[in-house]
């Protein structure tokens, strides 16, 4: 396919899109490849937006038009001679200069005060070359109407955001402070001066972080991490994107801090680059995509759909960075590693141009391409590598005859490769008529026109450079004198911010060359909080061994370490905060000062793999840790010695899979510490530290938690009542409440159901409430962080969480007052303080409903639906089967059913319980109140056994998948491919794997399930008749098996469409 589209008159009429498969191939010469996209179909529907578009609605407040500027940027000027970069550099060229003359390129120590340079003259746009004209009509005829949003867009002022007082939150979580960043994304400036703001992106949310007066605006929209964003030139709008399931790209005023425009849909797959035109108007995005789409959208009009749009060419590499020309909105840059593309759009599609490097013109030694930017003469671009080299794309290329001159964007070709230093660089843009320049070793250089060199902005302490950012002056105060003249120091006004790969943030006053460090985070993951149990004190640990104490109430860091060799994995505080305990990747464990954080005693090194939990007991006798290799292993404290105040005592590998949670206690009779651990091999242990000595753990009791599930957390269950409990989440989504002596489970509850099972649970300390018998529990799943109402119940409305780390958490913490809840995000850097508000989650759950009422509405149907009559009907016929069917005297019926019919009426209810779960729930209800009356409970009534059926039964249902897994671990392929089980093989099964059922009871049970009952036609099961069960393996169930004739033919169950043709004819 030659990449060449054509419409014909029908489709054009139709408006439909005919977007060209493949560019262009390339030519024999390898030059040059093209592509070409016309416009889509418009889209009639209105997404969220303002009535008028937000930039105009903005410039018309401030006095001047939406598009101030905008035609004359685009005014067809020519080009002075001596701007551009010449074809050959002068010999004088010397490539490391600090200042005109002068080498000083390698960037070792502080250097001078830069000299002065000339002053700008400012862009000289070129011809268009192939662009259209701007347009310069205003759209017309639009709603005038407002909402409050509009209106506050169009008063807001810069600096206004953090004016007013902050509102308390609706919500039982709110986010509060963002500690961290995302190191591999830009970080902005967006105000300098009194009120130097900066933008950056912590995890999901774009942080407006206003340094002097240290506090945070939190732009909030995204449910995926952020993977990239862009500043207008006058610093007001901002674009973010994510990647992931439901993906949007918002747009932000940043003076006010409201969303103005949502895309909805931009991209399947998510946004790799985005970039915003020098005019505000236009937003061009990169997909996330294996095949990347790139698309340009008019974001201050009302339309969902892009202006236009085009697929690139896998072999081009993964593009994750786009630029527009900032003197014509019609063109725009965006390169990978491999490939720069060049594109012009207009109203007929998006065009674009992927030349190649001619290796004999260059010379091999090119590098990786890290970013683009056009030449401020708009006849040439220059793309920065990883060998140190600016490579240089002509509009013209000098060796081909005018005649045969392309125009743009297929003109671009690469003319020169200029070595400007021998650092990689990372980064490139155009300030004014300066060329600025960022690499690996923390230098900012500065170029002219002709890429001779100016200056150097230098430190030692400067790591790889991530982005550059000039400041935006505050706006001077009435009758204010201007801060310089043009004869002045050139940046006097224009400070820049640097941000680093290695998580640094810096202030560089261009006036006098201080570098002044703003913000210093964690490099490599966070995965270790602990909150200080009597001040308002968190710990955090990273990866890269930085271990810091944050004071949450004045958000300011305390005191720091950084541990070199190893990674710190967990943490935790003694309960008097005088130790604070640390385990790390290598093995190690450190007992530190809680002030200092310098050690107490010597390094224990115990473990022979990392470290994963730690914990202290109540009276600070003794720590405990778990690491991968499934051991336990207990210090405790001794007198004062040579080798400092902790000891090992033992260690035992006491699980054979991963360890969830160790947790220390106290003894019922005693004030003497337990200590339990709880690992995915379903065997909650407890430990017998008494009868322990050196090197000699004891274990006091092993049980089996969970037949099915994997436990995956462990707490103390506040004393609600006078029976003590231990609380355990599952991977089912189940929450199950164990006697914390005898380990008898005592119920089984529903837990919260958002997207993933509990990870990690910690019961909210509550100093401040009036009622002790109000408890809450804090609780993290996969990426959210949630709060639950004590007691738990199954209750749906008494749980509420909020997605805090989109691609993880690794992390809890509480603080001491139960005020805060900390999440760490693990490998996205980052620390959520999330400020507490319990009466919006007590108000939530009075709004649910009392009593049965939230239960009914987790009935398909609800209450007045069909399942829940059926289940009355199948709730009477219990109760007359529990007299005998054939009785015919008067039934003195009672509102209850025997506990001996409640198994038969689960199964009738489409929920298939083991013996055990049987065993389990009959407990359950029986003992319910034995430990207040001392009787037992014989019998159920109809909520009860609601509540009963709803907290036991699947959280999901019956999964299709789970029944195919068992089939692909159980069967075999047969000729046809499909996975199946041999009838005898699954005969043997049931009688001999797992539960064991006799013979007599699985031909009872698959009787039962076939509908083969007796002669006389009674409504029980025939299991008598010689044509019984014997005749029913034989006739009526298949020879080979699958999971589709297994569910819908044995079980009876409903399957989906796409299941049933996989069903065999028996």
């Amino acid at each position: 396919m030659d990449g060449s589209s054509e419409e014909t008159q029908e489709e054009l009429t139709r408006g439909r899109a005919a977007v060209s498969g493949e560019p262009e191939e390339t030519s024999q010469d390898g030059q040059t490849a093209q592509g070409t996209a016309v416009l889509p179909e418009q889209c009639t529907s209105k997404p969220f937006s303002l009535s008028k578009e937000p930039l105009a609605a903005a410039k018309e407040e401030e006095g001047g038009p939406g598009n101030a500027g905008a035609e004359a940027l685009l005014v067809p000027l020519p080009s002075p001679s001596g701007i551009g970069i010449p074809g050959s550099l002068p010999i004088t060229w010397a490539g490391s200069q600090g200042t005109a003359g002068t080498a000083n390129l390698e960037g070792a120590g502080l250097p001078g005060p830069p000299p002065p340079l000339s002053e700008p003259k400012g862009a000289i746009p070129s011809s268009p070359l192939g662009c259209r004209e701007q347009d310069t009509q205003q759209r017309s005829g639009e709603d005038d109407q407002s909402d409050g949003s509009a209106s506050l867009v169009r008063t807001a002022k810069p600096g206004m955001l953090f004016q007013e007082e902050r509102q308390s939150s609706l919500h039982p979580l709110s986010l509060s402070w963002a500690l961290g960043y995302n190191s591999n994304l830009a970080v902005h400036s967006l105000m300098d001066g009194e009120h130097r703001l900066l933008l950056y992106v912590a995890s999901h949310t774009a942080v407006i972080h206003d340094v002097p007066g240290n506090r945070q605006y939190h732009l909030q929209g995204h449910s995926n991490a952020i993977s990239c964003l862009c500043v207008s030139e006058d610093r007001r709008w901002v674009a973010t994107a994510d990647r992931g399931p439901d993906a949007l790209v918002i747009i932000w005023d940043s003076f006010s801090g409201i969303p103005v425009h949502t895309i909805f849909e931009s991209h399947p797959e998510g946004v790799s680059a985005i970039a915003i035109s020098q005019d505000m108007k236009y937003l061009a995005t990169i997909s996330a995509g294996t095949v990347q789409r790139v698309c340009v959208w008019k974001w201050t009009s009302l339309t969902e759909r892009p202006v236009c749009s085009t697929e690139l060419r896998p072999e081009f590499g993964y593009q994750d960075y786009v630029l527009f020309n900032p003197q014509n909105p019609y063109e725009f840059v965006s390169n990978s590693k491999t490939q720069v593309i060049f594109y012009l759009w207009d109203d007929a599609g998006l065009q674009y141009s992927a030349p190649l490097l001619d290796r004999q013109i260059l010379g091999r030694a090119v590098g990786c391409f890290s970013q683009s930017v056009f030449h401020f003469n708009n006849l040439q671009a220059l793309t920065c590598t990883s060998a140190g080299k600016l490579v240089v794309w002509d509009a013209f290329d000098p060796k081909t005859p005018s005649k045969e001159q392309l125009a743009k964007p297929h003109s671009m070709t690469a003319t020169k490769a200029v070595p400007v230093q021998k650092n990689s660089l990372t980064v490139l843009m155009v300030v004014k008529s300066w060329i600025v320049t960022g690499d690996v070793k923390g230098c900012v250089n500065f170029y002219d026109g002709q890429l001779q060199f100016l200056t150097c902005y230098s430190h030692s302490d400067v790591g790889p450079i991530r982005s550059i950012s000039f400041c935006k002056p505050s706006p001077d105060p009435p009758g204010a004198s201007p801060t310089c003249t043009a004869s002045s120091q050139p940046f006097c006004t224009k400070n820049f911010i640097l941000s680093t790969s290695d998580a640094t943030v810096l202030h560089v006053a261009a006036d006098r060359t201080n570098f002044e460090k703003v913000m210093e985070e964690a490099k490599r993951a966070v995965n270790a909080i602990a909150c200080h149990p009597r001040q308002a004190r968190v710990a955090v640990g990273s990866r890269c061994g930085l271990l810091r104490v944050w004071d949450y109430q004045q958000t300011t860091y305390l005191v720091s370490r950084v541990f070199a060799g190893a990674g710190i994995q967990c943490l935790c505080y003694d309960p008097e905060g005088y130790f604070l305990a640390a385990g790390f990747t290598d093995g190690s464990v450190h007992i530190l000062d809680a002030i200092s954080l310098q050690s107490s005693c010597k390094e224990f090194k115990f473990s022979r793999g990392p470290v994963t939990h730690i914990s202290f007991s109540h009276n600070s006798a003794y720590l405990a840790t778990a690491d991968e290799k499934h051991a336990v292993t207990v210090y405790k404290r001794a007198l004062q010695s040579r080798g400092g105040c902790w000891e090992h005592l033992a260690g035992l590998y006491s699980h054979c899979k991963p360890i969830r949670s160790i947790l220390f206690g106290v003894q019922l009779d005693s004030n003497k510490p337990r200590l339990l651990s709880l690992g995915e091999d379903r065997q909650l242990i407890e430990y017998d530290l008494n009868s322990s000595s050196k090197d000699h753990l004891v274990v006091l009791h092993r049980d089996r938690v969970e037949q099915d599930a994997v436990p995956l957390c462990l707490a103390w269950y506040p004393q609600l009542s006078t029976e003590s409990f231990i609380l355990t989440a599952n991977n089912c989504y189940k929450m199950k409440l164990y006697n914390a002596m005898t380990k008898m489970c005592r119920k089984t509850l529903l837990g919260p159901t958002y997207g993933s099972p509990l990870e990690k649970i910690q019961i909210l300390p509550t100093t401040t409430t009036t009622d002790p018998q109000k408890h809450y529990l804090a609780y993290i799943t996969k990426d959210k962080v949630g709060l639950q109402i004590l007691p738990v119940d199954g209750n749906p409305h008494k749980s509420s969480a909020f997605i805090c780390h989109p691609d993880g958490v690794s992390d809890l913490a509480c603080s001491y007052d139960g005020r805060y809840i900390f999440t760490a995000g693990g490998n996205d850097c980052t620390v959520m303080k999330w400020e507490v508000n319990l009466n919006a989650l007590d108000a939530a759950a009075s709004l649910g409903g009392e009593d049965s009422v939230p239960f009914y509405s987790l009935l398909d149907g609800g209450r007045d639906g069909e399942f829940f009559r059926e289940l009355e009907d199948c709730f009477y016929y219990a109760q007359l089967h529990s007299y005998g069917i054939d009785m015919l005297d008067t039934r003195q019926l009672s509102t209850h059913i025997p506990l001996e019919e409640m198994p038969s009426l689960m199964r009738a209810m489409g929920f298939y319980p083991s013996e055990e779960e049987i065993a389990e729930m009959i407990n359950e209800v029986k003992f319910s109140k034995y430990v207040d009356t001392g009787e037992q409970v014989t019998k159920i009534n109809l909520e009860d056994f609601i509540k009963l059926y709803i907290n036991h039964r699947p959280a999901f249902g019956l999964s299709m998948t789970k029944i195919q897994r068992a089939f692909q671990v159980l069967g075999y392929d047969n000729e046809n491919g499909d996975k199946v089980i041999d009838r005898g093989d699954l005969l043997l099964l049931l009688q001999h794997r797992g539960e064991h059922m006799t013979e007599d009871e699985l031909a009872l049970c698959l009787t039962t399930l076939m509908g083969k009952h007796s002669a006389g036609g009674g409504s029980e099961p025939d299991t008598g008749h010689p044509s019984g069960a014997a005749a029913l393996t034989e006739d009526d169930i298949p020879k080979e098996i699958t999971a589709e004739i297994f569910t819908a033919d044995i079980l009876g169950l409903p399957i989906a469409e796409p299941e049933k043709k996989n069903r065999k004819n028996r």
